[in-house]
């Protein structure tokens, strides 16, 4: 007899991603499919100390139970760790502590989306969150990207059309796309979510890791500048990508209503992120210790970007198009078909797994209308003689 499974199961599929790291055993290969840091960046010695600091302040806190809506200290360090980034007027009761900020977009899904809802979404946008929304029976409606983050008009149209529960972004380096809501747009949407009364979540897991000149405020940040518009917006931010991902420490900052029907949610899945995870995460805000964490990593993850971005060019040439990331994690490229090359995606990685080299094809990152030729390279994990030669191998790849 067949396991009665739940039908919502229907509606979603093993990542693709997740599938790809099957293959990743071959000794040799180097890997740009990985979306995640690189372990070296790591400040283990700041970490450590946090820890130790932790258990002689206040052992009880971090090894016991702890409130739903997350350890307070920890609570206060990130408002003021957004208040840094401009984002003034967040109280620490204006947030709760998720486990990763993966888990805020489920908490979301929970409350937000009933069979049949409409969310909009970037195209392309992060796997998981596809995966997420879709499982709870989102029925998820594509909405155009380009080098300057979503197309505003596209948007409104959409909008007007569909009527959405919500509209999902990454404004700032998205997964895949890597590209950087400029700031007119990033104003568009504020007033958007206001005109039409449409609910913004904004996830911002790359916002800090900027190789150059800062990019725009977040969307958080802005909202004072739009009447209303905190009213509908949610802001999603994590820990992971600048400190440790293991630590498994994000947050959610959205209007008192939504936050309690979160929290609420919370309380029914895991009670509350680690303790420990959060203590940790709290000393190390209050030991000062992020800027030169942030300062070290945007240094190192600019110049690999710059690398890869060079090689593709000098390797590849016309064969592949794609916007030099300004930050973030990733490379978004389109296979162009120029000179009879290759144009398909998911042919491309299969050849490149054959030389040694992996990443991602693109087509999976849509909800809708996938983009046969498009690919995610990520150059976190890579050292630049490694970026240099994993290029070289794609050449080989695409003939």
């Amino acid at each position: 007899m067949p396991l009665p499974f739940a039908q919502r199961l229907d509606n979603v599929e093993t990542s693709a991603i997740r599938e790809l790291f099957k293959l990743l055993g071959k000794p040799g290969i180097i890997s740009f499919a990985g979306g995640f840091p690189d372990s070296a960046m790591f400040d283990v010695d700041g970490i450590s100390a946090a820890v130790q600091q932790a258990l002689a302040s206040e052992p009880g806190g971090a090894l016991q139970y702890g409130a739903t809506e997350g350890y307070q200290p920890l609570r206060e360090q990130l408002a003021q760790f957004m208040a840094h980034k401009s984002a003034q007027g967040v109280a620490p009761h204006d947030l709760i502590v998720t486990t990763g900020s993966q888990q805020a977009l489920d908490l979301l899904g929970k409350t937000l989306v009933d069979p049949g809802s409409k969310a909009i979404v970037e195209g392309p946008t992060f796997l998981a969150t596809i995966q997420c929304f879709r499982l709870y029976g989102a029925e998820l409606v594509s909405a155009p990207v380009d080098g300057d983050g979503v197309k505003v008009d596209e948007l409104e149209r959409l909008i007007q059309t569909h009527r959405p529960k919500f509209v999902y972004l990454i404004p700032t380096f998205g997964n895949p796309s890597g590209a950087l809501l400029s700031l007119a747009r990033r104003r568009r949407v504020l007033e958007l979510a206001v005109r039409y009364q449409t609910l913004v979540i904004e996830d911002d897991p790359y916002g800090d890791l900027y190789f150059d000149a800062p990019p725009p405020p977040s969307l958080l940040a802005l909202s004072h500048e739009v009447p209303g518009s905190r009213d509908w917006l949610v802001h999603c931010g994590s820990l992971s990508k600048v400190l440790s991902p293991g630590l498994r420490v994000g947050w959610m900052v959205a209007p008192a209503e939504l936050l309690a029907k979160a929290t609420m949610c919370k309380q029914f899945s895991d009670a509350h992120t680690s303790t420990f995870a959060q203590a940790t995460a709290a000393q190390y805000l209050a030991a000062g210790r992020m800027p030169a964490t942030l300062a070290r990593v945007r240094q190192v993850y600019g110049q690999r970007a710059r690398t890869m971005g060079d090689a593709l060019r000098a390797e590849l040439g016309a064969a592949i198009d794609f916007v030099q990331p300004q930050g973030g994690l990733f490379v978004w490229a389109r296979l162009t078909g120029t000179g009879g090359k290759l144009a398909d995606g998911n042919e491309f990685a299969r050849r490149a797994i054959a030389q040694g080299v992996a990443f991602v094809p693109g087509a999976p990152f849509f909800c809708a209308d996938p983009d046969p030729g498009t690919l995610r390279l990520s150059f976190a994990t890579a050292d630049e003689d490694r970026i240099r030669e994993g290029v070289g191998r794609l050449a080989r790849a695409l003939g």
